[in-house]
């Protein structure tokens, strides 16, 4: 069993140029990978994308990666021909001023350092095919350590749900011998209305009346609740059991679960048994939340 909540880090440097690698996931529907990479690395979003869905079958995936040059690897270096170039438009621009009158000040050496090219910056290799293939080595082991996480949040979540199976299957079996208990009890009653209905009334049709009661007994009858329970549970153990994505199975029978004891709540008209069919909603509801994260 797989959780869909996990989280991984792997980072590195090389060439310069230090990285950090995050991923992150949270229950969802289906698969949803969202990326946050660096522009210009090519081939390294369709690389992840493959790789992560031959792998991952739910949740919401969040990979992120930051990438950052060492100060060290970078030198400053004059262009001189865009240099001349500036020098040359500036004495263009004074000469003209002059021509109209106009007196201008005259621009300081940071004031030429900060034109467009003139100031450059090396800053090592920067081969993104290179870059691509370093950073791409780091998603298989990335990959191991997120599902093994998935894997660890899983297996605790399989015992949490272990232990409200056999709590379910508990109540189930107190829930059939309740209703055994109450058969006696309710056929008294039923006994006591069908007199009181003749004792009050000279044109009952005794026939009637009769189908009416039997009717009511089945209607109070939760022998089906009890078995589609037991049914409900033993598929749930089929699948916490089996390897592979079960959530969207598991969240099916736990809608099943909590609709069978609604149901026997409805029908039960008998105070112990109504206090079991609520702790059933329960405990089935406390699966539920479980269930979310399964994936």
């Amino acid at each position: 069993m797989q959780s869909m909540t996990a989280y991984a880090s792997r980072g590195g440097t090389a060439k310069g140029l230090s990285w950090q690698w995050e991923m992150r996931s949270v229950n969802a529907r289906g698969l949803d990978i969202r990326l946050r990479l660096p522009d210009g690395i090519d081939g390294l979003e369709t690389t992840i994308r493959t790789m992560f869905k031959a792998v991952l079958n739910r949740g919401n995936v969040t990979v992120s990666l930051r990438l950052a040059r060492e100060d060290s690897a970078s030198s400053l270096r004059l262009d001189e021909a865009q240099l001349d170039r500036v020098l040359d438009a500036l004495d263009v621009v004074q000469d003209r001023a002059m021509s109209k009158g106009v007196t201008l000040g005259q621009p300081t050496a940071a004031d030429v350092l900060a034109h467009r090219g003139v100031l450059l910056s090396d800053q090592g290799d920067t081969d993104d095919t290179g870059l691509a293939t370093t950073l791409t080595s780091d998603l298989a082991p990335l990959l191991s350590d997120f599902t093994a996480m998935r894997g660890k949040e899983g297996a605790a979540m399989q015992r949490v749900l272990a232990d409200q199976l056999d709590r379910i299957s508990e109540l189930v079996k107190d829930a059939a011998t309740i209703a055994a208990d109450r058969l006696p009890a309710m056929r008294k009653t039923l006994r006591a209305q069908f007199a009181r209905v003749l004792a009050e009334t000279t044109e009952a049709d005794e026939q009637r009346i009769a189908q009416e009661l039997a009717l009511l007994a089945v209607k109070q009858d939760i022998t089906e609740e009890i078995d589609r329970l037991a049914a409900h549970v033993s598929a749930a153990w089929d699948l916490i059991e089996s390897d592979g994505p079960v959530g969207r199975k598991l969240d099916f029978l736990v809608q099943e679960l909590n609709r069978e004891a609604n149901t026997l709540c409805a029908k039960s008209q008998h105070a112990p048994l109504t206090q079991v069919g609520l702790d059933l909603k329960a405990v089935i509801d406390q699966m539920r939340e479980q269930v979310q994260n399964v994936e």
